[in-house]
């Protein structure tokens, strides 16, 4: 009897990396409510240029020490991870000024379902059935969140959702490719330091670039650089290595479902009856390819 409860509070033992996990996806999702906000006042490269460009003077004196080891080739991993993202963001804040915050979470996360597309055509073979199947609801998902009182409303925020989507399925690819080459945490600290440089090149030829002024401009661009660079960017693979990785893939779902309520209850976003069936639509697609590209990973 005693080694029955034992194996039941074993088997009930909650795992602490998976709150670390949680918290850390739910943490970055808010960088899309924080950005909505700042973009009534800073234009969207101006913001990345100081998010990124802080979080990499933070990160800097945080592992200084780890630093000393960066070499030619981590900062050439980490320029062409964040060339990506650079790219990715920029199109995600641009979406922001022209549609919801839900809506552009919802359309951005469909690059899980991207990423296996991808990587058929690179390796120059059919996707597999899964895969098409993700693809077939994710487009539904997308009709059909895009349908706002009955009328099809494909605007250019969301096809700016839709380019940010690829951008982050190539984003993926590439970290998933040089990743395993270097230093995991030292080509993020560079991938960190060339997206607020990529981003400050853009901000000062295409806008007229300014520091935040005010504690309503200073308090979200702190909570961006703190929270969704220094805090997401750091952790989440230290949360990953204490997770198996059918388990952690579960937890992408967190960052649409977070980001849609909190738009809800902060922004008073609604996105009305064909919106949440699209986004069920686009939520269960990525939840069917995460747990299987989990699976082809494990086996």
């Amino acid at each position: 009897m005693e080694s029955i409860s034992a194996r039941a509070r074993i088997g009930c033992r909650v795992n602490p990396a998976e709150f670390l996990l949680a918290g850390v996806i739910v943490a970055r999702s808010t960088s899309l409510l924080l950005s909505k906000a700042l973009l009534t006042t800073m234009s969207p490269l101006n913001i990345l240029s100081v998010r990124f460009c802080l979080a990499f003077v933070i990160l800097c004196a945080i592992f200084f020490n780890r630093m000393k080891r960066m070499d030619l080739r981590t900062l050439l991993m980490g320029m062409a991870i964040g060339g990506a993202f650079s790219a990715m963001m920029a199109a995600e804040l641009f979406a922001l000024k022209h549609t919801l915050a839900s809506t552009t979470s919802f359309l951005e996360n469909t690059a899980i379902v991207i990423v296996p597309l991808m990587e058929a055509l690179l390796h120059k073979r059919l996707p597999c059935k899964r895969a098409l199947l993700c693809a077939g609801l994710t487009l539904i998902g997308v009709g059909a969140l895009t349908l706002r009182s009955g009328r099809f409303s494909f605007g250019l925020g969301e096809g700016l959702c839709i380019l940010s989507a690829m951008l982050y399925a190539l984003a993926i690819i590439l970290t998933d490719r040089l990743s395993k080459k270097g230093d995991p945490m030292l080509i993020g600290i560079a991938q960190v330091g060339f997206i607020g440089l990529f981003t400050t090149i853009a901000s000062f030829i295409f806008e007229a670039p300014k520091l935040p002024s005010c504690a309503s401009e200073w308090l979200p661009i702190l909570g961006l650089a703190l929270v969704c660079s220094c805090f997401g960017f750091t952790l989440q693979p230290v949360a990953q290595r204490r997770i198996p990785s059918e388990r952690a893939s579960q937890f992408c779902a967190l960052n649409p479902l977070s980001t849609a309520a909190m738009s809800a209850v902060l922004l008073h976003e609604k996105m009305g009856v064909m919106g949440a069936v699209g986004a069920a639509l686009i939520l269960g697609s990525i939840m069917l390819e995460s747990v299987r590209s989990a699976k082809s990973k494990k086996a």
